[in-house]
């Protein structure tokens, strides 16, 4: 019997936290259980999803529960903390114009995370992993970096698509591999992830099959997940395939009505494993309070400077806007 709650049952209506009283999600505690819970862990998961069209079987927000519902597990598990989720994100091009899809622009994007970051800084949350589960992992990077580049703190900030922690099981023809089609969108292998994790958001009767649209053949641009190792990730070209309003009105790409949950248990308590290793040696490696040395990760701060900003403004030290403003 795996330790990992899949998949849940059907008959649960409301299967999250996101409005429950558990000490899990940041937003939903106070701030006598936060100090609580810093004291033993304090690593914190940022999820950072979308709002997109996932065709007419999948939810909007598929992209922001799935990670939502993985960050859970892993904070139930290991006692870390969960933020809520960022349910908008940025999109490329070639999602552009489809409805239901709400993309936000890259900078605006990255300066939202790089503002969060600091927040919860200054809130003694300082590693924080961004798990992140849409196509837009080409941008997350450059908001981890114009927040270390402006505060210059010590932490710990990673950011994890959860696709790339375990390809095996999503390549197929891969002994760990239980899907039939390649990782795309709204597809096979995504709604089997949902199917496992919110199975009382996913229709499968109204699931449809359709067909990825590239001009080019293949063996260049990776899939979805860049599961393949191809030489040009899906994310670096435009217009050698077609724009999703065009060749997938549906809201789908792949084949939907292929998915059950049984085939996503296997790649998804494997993801959950790692996630939970990698909390742990997130704070075995330092421990709560404890930080990277500074002298080796900024060149910013004398010793004094930077206990007043780990203090806190709170503790008779200094907020994390005194070095630089929002």
């Amino acid at each position: 019997m795996s330790k990992w709650q899949l998949p849940y049952p059907q008959e649960v209506k409301v299967a999250g936290y996101m409005d429950s009283d558990e000490p899990i999600y940041f937003q939903n505690m106070t701030m006598k259980q936060s100090e609580e819970r810093l004291k033993s862990n304090d690593v914190l998961i940022l999820p950072i999803g979308s709002t997109e069209c996932h065709g007419a079987h999948a939810c909007y927000g598929e992209d922001t529960f799935l990670v939502t519902r993985m960050a859970e597990q892993v904070a139930k598990k290991t006692g870390c903390t969960v933020s809520q989720p960022i349910w908008f994100g940025s999109h490329p091009y070639h999602h552009m114009g489809m409805p239901g899809t709400v993309p936000i622009n890259e900078n605006t994007f990255c300066d939202y995370i790089a503002q969060i970051l600091a927040g919860f800084w200054n809130a003694g949350y300082r590693k924080v992993i961004l798990l992140n589960g849409h196509g837009q992992e080409y941008v997350i990077p450059t908001a981890i970096h114009q927040f270390a580049r402006k505060y210059q703190v010590p932490g710990v900030f990673m950011n994890v698509n959860w696709y790339y922690a375990i390809p095996e099981y999503l390549r197929v023809g891969d002994p760990k591999c239980k899907f039939e089609t390649p990782f795309n969108h709204a597809d096979e292998q995504e709604t089997s992830f949902s199917l496992a994790l919110f199975p009382e958001m996913i229709h499968m009767e109204d699931a449809p099959n359709t067909q990825l649209h590239t001009f080019l053949p293949p063996g260049h641009i990776d899939n979805a997940g860049n599961i393949y190792g191809r030489a040009v990730k899906w994310y670096c070209h435009a217009g050698a395939g077609t724009i999703e309003v065009i060749g997938n009105p549906e809201g789908v790409v792949g084949a939907a009505k292929l998915a059950t949950a049984e085939k996503a248990i296997p790649a998804t308590e494997a993801l959950l494993d790692y996630l939970e290793k990698l909390v742990n040696d997130v704070i075995n490696k330092w421990p709560a309070g404890e930080l990277p040395p500074c002298d080796q990760v900024t060149q910013r701060f004398t010793d004094e400077t930077l206990e007043d900003l780990k203090k806190g403004p709170l503790k008779g030290g200094k907020h994390i806007y005194t070095v630089a403003d929002y």
